[in-house]
């Protein structure tokens, strides 16, 4: 009765890259400073990578950093707007 697992989001880790070089500027070792949540610069480029899906405290904060909403994020048929 439980619903399947949900994809995970092949562009993901695309639109964190975007987001931390593009919109903040910022290497992997300040991305992870100001995500503040005890999140390493190695951490940072998994997820970039797609080697490791980040948490949802993660999420939300490059959502909030970012000002790009959570669905847009998740959601691979939703593009990074300018």
């Amino acid at each position: 009765m439980g619903s399947s697992p949900r994809p995970k989001p092949k562009y993901l880790g695309k639109k964190l890259r975007v987001i931390r070089l593009d919109r903040l500027g910022l290497s992997q070792t300040e991305m992870s400073k100001a995500l503040g949540l005890k999140v390493d610069y190695s951490a940072v480029s998994q997820y970039e990578l797609g080697t490791r899906e980040p948490p949802l405290l993660v999420l939300l904060k490059y959502a909030r950093l970012s000002g790009v909403s959570m669905e847009t994020l998740v959601d691979d048929k939703m593009r990074l707007s300018d």
